[in-house]
C-alpha cells in the first residue's frame, strides 16, 4: 500500500492513497450505498458528482443477492469502476445483536467480490454499556483481528483493523495499541454514530484522539458513519482521512435539507439557500409538489453535493493553512461543536507536534477560543524552554501596537529614538519585549519570526484573551534571571498584566517599576524613555 501524505494543517493531511482500482485523494468522504434501497445510483456518483469511492455493506450484500455479487465482481454489479470499500456486518451486530455469518466467511466473501478495502468482523461496544461488556468487544475484535492473516488468501486488498471501547476512552487507547501491532493497512475508530447522534462532540474528539495518538501515524484511520458535513471540519483536523455517510440519502427520506451548518425541512423554507445544479433550477413549492420518489432523489442529490462541497473547503483551508479558521467558522453553527473546539486545548501539545511551523499565510484570532491553537502553545514552549537572553538585567515591557512588527511602529520608533539619547551606551542593558495577544512576551529580536508579527486579532481584547497574556509575562518573568522588570501599563490591560509583574516580581524578590498610561501614543513614548533612564 502506497499512502502519500501531501499537505498538513493541525492534524489534518491531504494525501495519496493507492487502491487496485486507483489513486484516491483524501481526506475523502465515502457515501453509502444502500444494495436495497439507493436514491442516486453509484454510476450517477461516479459520473455526475466525481466521486471516487464509495462504502457499501458486505453482509447484505451476501444475504440478500449471495453469490451473483462474487460472479460479477462488486464493481460490475454496482457498476462503478473506482474504489469500493465494503463494511462486514458489524452495524448490524450493533443493531440486531447478532449476525448471520462468521469471520471467516466474511474475510473470504470480500475477497471472493473482489473490493478494494475490506474491513474485518468486528465487535462494536456500542454506547450505554457496561465497562465489563466494553472489555469483551475490545479483546474479540482483537482476537478476530489477529486472525486475518491466517484467513486472507489476497495481498491485493487494503484491510481496516476497527479499534473498540465506546465510551471508555482508555479502552479505545488500549485497543488501538493493541492493533497498531498488527500489519492493517487502514485502521478505523468503530462505534461513534451514537455519540454524534446526540451531539456529543467533546466525546467524540477524546474518542478520535485516543485512537490516533495509539496508532501509526503513517497509515490512513477512518471514522464510520460521520454524519452531517458541519461536522466535517472538526473530523478532518483530528486527523480523519477516511469517512463515510448514508445522511445524505436517510435525511432525503425524512424530508430533510442539508446546509453546511444545519439541517431544515423542505416545507419550511421559501427560498433555497444554495445554488448546486439541483437547487439552481427548482424552488421549495415545487419540491414539495413533487412524488415522493422523485422528491426523495432531489434532496439526496442536494445533501450529497453539500457534503462534496464542504470537503472541499476544507481542502482548500489545508492547502492555504486557514484549516483552524474554517474550523472555528463551522463551530459556530451549533453549542456542542463550539464545546468540542475548546476540548482541543486538552490535546494542543499533541496537535502542534504535526502542524506547520510556517504557512502562506498570517493567522487570525477572533477571540479566547483562539488560544487553543497550536501556534500559541509553540511559542510558549520555545520562549520558555529554548529563549535564553544574557548580559541584561533589566526587562522593558512594552505594550502592542496595531502595527507590526512593533519594532517599526511610529511609538516604538519614538521610544528608541529617546531613550537612545538619554541612555547612550547603557542601551544595550535593557531587554525589550512587547506584551501582545495572543501570544504574550514578545522579545525584540525575535518578533518578525513567523507568526509573532503575521497575525491579526480582533480588539478590545476579551477577558480571556488579557488573562492568558498576563499569565504568560508572569510565568516568563519567573522563568529568567532579571534584577528589574519596568512594565508600561495600559489602562485597557485592566491591570492584569500589571498585577502579573508584581506578583512575579515579589516571587523572584527583584525590583518593580510601572509606568501607568491611558494610551501608547509618541507622547506616552518619549514620557516612557525617561521613565526607562531613571529607572536604569
Amino acid at each position: 500500500m502506497c499512502f502519500e501524505i501531501l499537505e498538513r494543517d493541525l492534524l489534518a493531511r491531504i494525501g495519496k492513497l493507492e487502491t487496485k482500482s486507483g489513486k484516491i485523494e483524501t481526506p475523502i468522504l465515502l457515501p453509502v450505498i444502500n444494495p436495497n434501497v439507493q436514491p442516486i445510483t453509484p454510476r450517477d456518483m461516479k459520473d455526475r458528482f466525481q466521486i471516487e469511492a464509495l462504502i457499501t455493506n458486505a453482509y447484505i450484500l451476501k444475504k440478500k443477492f449471495g453469490e451473483k455479487v462474487a460472479e460479477k465482481g462488486i464493481h460490475k454489479f454496482l457498476d462503478f469502476d473506482k474504489t469500493v470499500m465494503t463494511d462486514s456486518g458489524a452495524y448490524q451486530i450493533l443493531v440486531y445483536g447478532e449476525v448471520e455469518t462468521e469471520p471467516k466467511q466474511i474475510v473470504e466473501y470480500q475477497e471472493e467480490i473482489d473490493t478494494d478495502i475490506a474491513v474485518i468482523l468486528d465487535v462494536p461496544t456500542g454506547w450505554g454499556v457496561s465497562r465489563e461488556h466494553a472489555e469483551k468487544t475490545v479483546e474479540e475484535t482483537f482476537s478476530r483481528a489477529k486472525e486475518l492473516e491466517r484467513i486472507k488468501k489476497r495481498d491485493d486488498i487494503l484491510w481496516v483493523g476497527p479499534v473498540q471501547g465506546g465510551e471508555y476512552i482508555n479502552l479505545i487507547a488500549k485497543s488501538a495499541a493493541s492493533m497498531s501491532n498488527l500489519p492493517f493497512h487502514i485502521y478505523a475508530l468503530g462505534s461513534p454514530t451514537p455519540v454524534m447522534e446526540q451531539y456529543l462532540f467533546d466525546k467524540l474528539v477524546d474518542m478520535i484522539m485516543a485512537a490516533k495518538m495509539n496508532l501509526p501515524l503513517n497509515k490512513p484511520f477512518h471514522l464510520f458513519g460521520a454524519g452531517h458535513p458541519f461536522m466535517f471540519a472538526l473530523i478532518v483536523a483530528l486527523g480523519c482521512d477516511m469517512f463515510d455517510s448514508a445522511a445524505y440519502a436517510i435525511f432525503a427520506r425524512e424530508n430533510r435539507y442539508m446546509t453546511e451548518r444545519g439541517t431544515v425541512k423542505v416545507d419550511k423554507l421559501k427560498y433555497f439557500p444554495c445554488s448546486c445544479p439541483v437547487c439552481a433550477k427548482r424552488s421549495p413549492k415545487e419540491i414539495l409538489e413533487m412524488p415522493k420518489t422523485e422528491r426523495e432523489r432531489f434532496l439526496a442529490e442536494h445533501n450529497l453535493y453539500v457534503c462534496l462541497a464542504e470537503i472541499r473547503r476544507i481542502k482548500q483551508a489545508i492547502r492555504e493553512g486557514r484549516l483552524w479558521e474554517h474550523l472555528i467558522l463551522r463551530a459556530h453553527s451549533h453549542p456542542a461543536l463550539l464545546r468540542a473546539v475548546k476540548k482541543l486545548r486538552d490535546y494542543s501539545r499533541f496537535i502542534e507536534k504535526f502542524t506547520p511551523i510556517t504557512k502562506k499565510s498570517g493567522l487570525l484570532f477572533f477571540s479566547g477560543i483562539d488560544l487553543a491553537r497550536p501556534e500559541v502553545l509553540r511559542h510558549e514552549k520555545r520562549l520558555l524552554d529554548n529563549y535564553s537572553v544574557e548580559n541584561v538585567r533589566t526587562l522593558v515591557l512594552l505594550p502592542q501596537t496595531e502595527e507590526k512588527p512593533y519594532g517599526k511602529s511610529k511609538q516604538r520608533k519614538v521610544f528608541f529614538k529617546h531613550a537612545k539619547k538619554l541612555l547612550g551606551s547603557k542601551i544595550f542593558e535593557i531587554h525589550l519585549c512587547t506584551y501582545a495577544a495572543p501570544f504574550g512576551v514578545i522579545p525584540l529580536e525575535i518578533e518578525e519570526t513567523y507568526p509573532l508579527s503575521q497575525n491579526e486579532v480582533v480588539v478590545p481584547l476579551g477577558e480571556e484573551m488579557i488573562d492568558y497574556v498576563a499569565d504568560q509575562v508572569r510565568r516568563y518573568i519567573i522563568s529568567r534571571n532579571y534584577d528589574k522588570v519596568v512594565l508600561l501599563n495600559l489602562s485597557e490591560w485592566k491591570g492584569k498584566v500589571k498585577e502579573s509583574c508584581l506578583e512575579a516580581c515579589r516571587r523572584k524578590n527583584i525590583s518593580f517599576l510601572v509606568f501607568d498610561a491611558e494610551r501608547w501614543d509618541s507622547k506616552t513614548a518619549k514620557e516612557f524613555a525617561v521613565f526607562v533612564a531613571k529607572s536604569v
